[in-house]
């Protein structure tokens, strides 16, 4: 099938009056080549549902769309951007449905049919946070497919003894299998950010690294990376009892630090902090 004959983006931002918002932490990407590059790094799209969060003037949402995605939900708070976004459902009858709202208070496991994906390019301020909320609920995707920072996708992919790992490695590594793709350049967004950007691929796993709740993981993390530089058997003070105790249980060395444990080590000792509060 043809795809639809569609205005530049640059005609559709200066049509709607789309400037970026700073508050919305709204950088567009304007560049088909490297939108397309991106929804192909999601894998196959027409076997399931791609969730788009914040697509601005549609750039991506357009790239999604030519690659073949199944259906596309798109998630975004900016209502200057629906207008916009509507001619570009129109332009492909069916296959592109627009949520108007907040994605922090969306449930973004109830939108679509499974499988789903999610691919986005997220607003810096609340990546990190919207990334949390997905994991807890891993299992309800087939992929996600995101850019980030630089930075936070190097701690995303850190390996225990890098400088980059982290709370954020640990729970992420847990659940998904986590896979840096591409970095992209701040010269190709609308406003330039100062910072590049990296593309990352989260796959969620069968099942987790390690037998723990997630609540009991990030509260060990929690603990044990807020002071990195001192041994277990200090910086796990702040959770109560005896970090020592804990430790042995766990069969941790005591004088070990947060960043030299492995992510199923950590599980391990989530396990055994809900097993002494139970027992």
């Amino acid at each position: 099938m043809a795809e639809p004959d569609l205005p530049p983006l640059r005609d559709v931002i200066r049509r709607h009056g789309l400037d970026a918002k700073k508050s919305l932490g709204q950088n567009f990407l304007l560049d088909i080549n490297l939108t397309r590059r991106i929804a192909r790094a999601a894998g196959a799209l027409d076997q399931c549902d791609t969730i788009e969060i914040g697509p601005g003037p549609g750039g991506l949402t357009r790239a999604l769309l030519a690659e073949g995605a199944r259906h596309v939900i798109a998630v975004e708070r900016d209502r200057r951007c629906i207008a916009a976004l509507e001619e570009l459902a129109a332009a492909y009858p069916g296959r592109l449905d627009l949520v108007e709202g907040d994605a922090l208070a969306l449930d973004a496991a109830a939108l679509g049919r499974a499988p789903r994906k999610i691919v986005a390019n997220l607003p810096y301020n609340i990546a990190t946070r919207l990334l949390l909320q997905w994991l807890k609920q891993a299992g309800a995707f087939a992929g996600l497919t995101l850019m980030f920072q630089k930075e936070v996708a190097a701690r995303l992919a850190a390996e225990p003894g890098a400088k980059e790992y982290g709370r954020l490695s640990v729970i992420a590594q847990h659940l998904c299998a986590v896979e840096l793709e591409f970095d992209v350049a701040a010269s190709a967004f609308v406003p330039r950010p100062t910072v590049t950007s990296t593309v990352v691929n989260l796959m969620p796993l069968a099942r987790p690294r390690g037998a723990c709740r997630l609540e009991d993981l990030e509260r060990v993390t929690a603990a044990a990376f807020g002071q990195r530089r001192k041994m277990l058997r200090q910086s796990l003070r702040s959770l109560g009892g005896d970090p020592a105790a804990l430790l042995e249980a766990a069969r941790i060395t005591p004088t070990a630090r947060a960043e030299e444990l492995s992510v199923e080590a950590f599980a391990t000792l989530a396990a055994a902090m809900a097993g002494r509060a139970s027992g």
